[in-house]
């Protein structure tokens, strides 16, 4: 081979290492941001009879901190969990989904409730993952007679970024307003898919199960629960039923009591809108930079291994008298070495870059904890801290009402327990609304 093969060659195999080297030091990434289709909730087009017309309680969410890691802040950042904010999104979040149920204007009352609330249709959800850039969710929904409506579906979606470009946007829609659409779409389905007597009932039972926790033994044989779980009218108490009245004025009291709550969550995400909101879009905006700098690290990273590895494997093919050709040939290894090594060192920075962007992230939580602090409200003359104790407090104001039930009584109306066995087989309702 001749002497200027050889040179051309060599040239060739330089050429090969620089372009290479190029490409891990340019490690861009490009990304085409197209506008996401907007779900919304479908809208009730007629009006909806007031016996089947459903009260909806949206329950707290599970905030699902996982145990292993709950003590370690290092094992949790890496997951992006950070403790307090999602403490904070497990009451902020349901409230969002309620504003969805209740715009679509299908349901009756909305609420963010405790615990211990007897509701026409429950809604309970955990969180698996919330940043800025993702959210999911696990979702279940029930009605008051033991129905299940939807069972551990999860729901999940990328952030609208449209709704970070301002504040006013990030106002008028939040970035994953899709999500809790679907949610109240596949509940509306559900609906949709029962009889109007199936949806009567379920107000019919939510009413006579509050009425059993007060008076068990004037009522325990309105309703029977059968071998698939589905609880059912047996028959109705009289128009006229003293018991009844006085349950139904607790019922207006305990009712009250809930509003209170859900308006107490009401008032705390409209308090933390703003700072959350910005946030989440700061928490995606470092997300998707951590992201893009891990990546680059990897490709820099790797090519630059690659021109090191391809400088030290180039061929001789020069021949032992070709002096010009073998200075060529080191040279083209000696640039390949220098420039694998300058993307090695490259991918080394790109790492801490992703790691500065991490702890931006962390920062950014830090500061979100400081503006979720317990609140505290007075309702009927008790006090009830609304953080993690919400559901307690209002299990301590229902012993109040049962108390007050009592003194109405005389103390005796629901001295008896409620029966325990078989339920009876259901007979057919005694008197229609």
């Amino acid at each position: 081979m001749s002497a200027s093969n050889h040179r051309h060659r060599a040239t060739c195999l330089r050429g090969a290492l620089l372009a290479t080297l190029a490409c891990a030091l340019a490690a861009c990434v490009t990304s085409e941001t197209r506008p996401m289709p907007k779900v919304n909730p479908v809208q009730a087009t007629t009006q909806i009879p007031e016996a089947e017309l459903l009260d909806v309680g949206v329950h707290v969410f599970d905030a699902n901190i996982p145990a292993a890691i709950k003590d370690d802040e290092e094992a949790l950042a890496k997951k992006r969990i950070y403790p307090e904010v999602r403490s904070a999104e497990a009451g902020y979040l349901p409230g969002l989904l309620r504003a969805t149920l209740e715009s679509s204007g299908q349901w009756g009352a909305v609420r963010v409730v405790p615990d211990k609330a007897v509701v026409d249709v429950s809604v309970t959800g955990r969180i698996l993952e919330s940043t800025g850039a993702h959210l999911a969710l696990v979702i279940n929904v029930t009605d008051s007679t033991g129905r299940v409506w939807i069972r551990d579906k999860e729901y999940q979606g990328e952030a609208d970024l449209g709704s970070y470009k301002t504040e006013a946007s990030l106002e008028a829609r939040d970035p994953f307003q899709n999500v809790y659409s679907e949610i109240a779409n596949d509940m509306l389905a559900a609906r949709t898919a029962l009889t109007s007597a199936a949806r009567r009932d379920i107000r019919r039972v939510a009413s006579l199960r509050f009425a059993q926790e007060f008076a068990p033994a004037a009522t325990g044989g309105y309703l029977a629960t059968d071998g698939q779980g589905i609880t059912r009218v047996v028959r109705l108490p009289a128009d006229d039923d003293p018991v009844m009245e006085r349950i139904e004025r607790i019922r207006e009291r305990d009712l009250a009591v809930i509003d209170t709550v859900s308006s107490y969550y009401a008032n705390f995400g409209d308090k933390i809108e703003s700072s959350y909101g910005n946030f989440r879009r700061v928490s995606q905006q470092e997300i998707e930079k951590e992201d893009r700098a891990r990546a680059s690290a990897r490709t820099r990273t790797l090519l630059g291994a690659a021109a090191v590895l391809g400088s030290v494997l180039i061929p001789n093919q020069c021949s032992s008298g070709d002096y010009t050709c073998r200075n060529v040939q080191s040279a083209a290894r000696t640039a390949g070495a220098v420039g694998g090594v300058a993307g090695i060192m490259s991918g080394i920075k790109k790492y801490s870059e992703a790691k500065v962007h991490a702890e931006a992230l962390k920062e950014l939580a830090d500061t979100f904890r400081a503006e979720v602090t317990p609140q505290v409200v007075e309702v009927e003359g008790r006090t009830l801290k609304l953080t993690g104790t919400a559901d307690e407090q209002y299990r301590e104001w229902r012993e109040l009402l049962h108390q007050i039930y009592l003194e109405d009584t005389g103390g005796t109306a629901a001295a008896t327990p409620v029966a325990t066995g078989p339920a009876p087989t259901p007979a057919p309702v005694s008197r229609n609304e």
